[in-house]
């Protein structure tokens, strides 16, 4: 029998979501837009353990918040910038680093507020979007970034604000705001009408529309970036057809089009990787 993976307190929410949209729509309402800035925390597996032992550490004040970083390999030398995705870490990216390094990279990543040994317990883009502005204040413009799912949006959210970085890639990334939505909805086990109300709430408090803050927005006001989606045909979390329609917005985007790895384990992929870092090498 396959182990339920899930923390024990999510698994009481999909239980009792339901029941408490049924209850009360304005409390399902609240209590939905908490978790949605509200990342859950996993147990870090012992070989990103021992990828975080071999990292040169340091620290970022953001509003009083220690955010962690981490870099492998030589100071001295180019670096790749990596970008975990929600409820993610930078040690995610541990199969990445000895190929990057081995071919000339340093490679430089953060567990974004509230995830991993960062401080905080809500988070949002405009958040880690300002750690990843101040990393490129303190160690420089990276050769690229490397981008998993939330973290792909943060990347494009920070290039069409004005970040002068050339290569992108997003590995699995989510683009169109009612998939996003949805994704949620999923984990919690909760209806459409949540849904609904969640993006009248953001219009509300932000003056926007919810699909103003999500990739299929901020490519439009992309030009000159180099980029590359990889993206497996059988992730259930974040569906390719998100990856699909992004490239129909900019058509000189490259897909990488994988099967049979789902949402995680693209990251641990050998040919993702070696893929990856033709594509920065090019």
């Amino acid at each position: 029998m396959k182990q339920n993976k899930a923390p024990f307190i999510l698994r009481v929410i999909r239980w009792s979501f339901p029941k408490l949209e049924f209850i009360s729509a304005p409390l399902a309402l609240s209590f939905f837009e908490r978790i949605f800035f509200t990342p859950f925390k996993y147990k870090t597996p012992i070989k990103e353990l021992e990828t975080e032992s071999l990292a040169s550490t340091f620290q970022i004040d953001l509003e009083g918040k220690a955010i962690q970083g981490y870099e492998w390999g030589e100071a001295a030398k180019p670096y790749v910038l990596v970008i975990h995705g929600w409820a993610g870490r930078a040690t995610q990216f541990r199969k990445f680093i000895p190929v990057f390094n081995n071919n000339g990279y340093n490679v430089i990543g953060f567990d974004g507020p509230a995830h991993g040994r960062s401080e905080g317990k809500k988070t949002n883009l405009f958040e880690f979007e300002a750690v990843l502005k101040k990393i490129i204040e303190l160690k420089g413009m990276p050769v690229g970034i490397i981008a998993h799912s939330f973290g792909g949006g943060v990347a494009l959210m920070a290039i069409m604000n004005g970040l002068n970085v050339k290569k992108l890639i997003n590995i699995a990334s989510p683009t169109i705001s009612n998939e996003i939505i949805k994704t949620y909805l999923k984990a919690l086990n909760g209806s459409w009408k949540t849904g609904e109300r969640f993006k009248e709430l953001i219009q509300k408090k932000h003056g926007k529309p919810f699909e103003e803050f999500t990739a299929m927005h901020f490519i439009k006001h992309i030009t000159d970036l180099e980029l590359m989606l990889v993206h497996d045909k059988d992730d259930d979390n974040v569906l390719i057809i998100q990856a699909e329609e992004l490239i129909k917005q900019y058509p000189q985007a490259k897909l990488l089009a994988t099967k049979g790895l789902g949402h995680n384990r693209i990251l641990k992929d050998d040919a993702v990787i070696q893929a990856c870092l033709d594509f920065i090498r090019e």
